[in-house]
Order: structure tokens, then C-alpha cells, then sequence
């Protein structure tokens, strides 16, 4: 299992409407995300409207594949394509940080 920790960057000004989005997030979304096997998937808010992420997966890489397959998940990054400080879908631009430590 991966333990997988991104960071994404946030529009300030969007921040209110982002937050007040993720308190409902479609249950069919939802299904998505637990179909292609992000476990644990959890979001924080950092810091100058960073935001960080944490899932849990089989791979990664194939998580994120397996989403695009998925017509909920298309109309979900094109929803929250402006709240993104990037041109990019959320998807495309989660970029792994590297793990340091980790205590089992």
C-alpha cells in the first residue's frame, strides 16, 4: 500500500466557496474515488491556501488513471478547475512529495 502525501495551490479569493464544496462532496464522486481505491483519502488546509493531501492506494499512479474513467470525475475537476492556482485539473497536478519518516 502507498501512503501518498501532494500539495495543490489554492486561489485565496476562491477559498470560501472551495471549502463550503468539499462539505458535500457527490456521493457519486465518492463511489468513484473508493471504485478505483483511494483509501483514506484525506485533505487539509495549509498555510497560504495550500492544500494537502493524503491517500492511501494500491498505485498511485493507477488511482489516478482509473478516475479518469469515470464521467463524475470530469464534471468534478471541470467544477473545480477555478479553484486551482494552476492550469492544470487537480488530477494532473497532484505531484507526490517525497516521504522522509514514517512511524508504524
Amino acid at each position: 500500500m502507498q501512503r501518498v502525501c501532494f500539495t495543490l495551490k489554492l486561489r485565496e479569493s476562491t477559498l470560501p466557496e472551495y471549502l463550503d464544496r468539499h462539505k458535500n462532496v457527490w456521493p457519486e464522486m465518492q463511489e468513484a474515488l473508493r471504485a478505483t481505491g483511494w483509501t483514506n483519502y484525506t485533505l487539509f488546509l495549509g498555510p497560504d491556501s495550500t492544500l494537502i493531501g493524503y491517500v492511501e492506494v494500491q498505485d498511485f499512479n493507477a488511482a489516478r488513471e482509473g478516475m479518469k474513467a469515470f464521467p463524475v470525475n470530469e464534471r468534478w475537476q471541470a467544477e473545480m478547475l477555478p479553484f486551482f492556482d494552476s492550469s492544470a485539473k487537480a488530477d494532473d497536478a497532484m505531484q507526490p512529495l517525497t516521504e522522509v519518516f514514517h512511524l508504524d
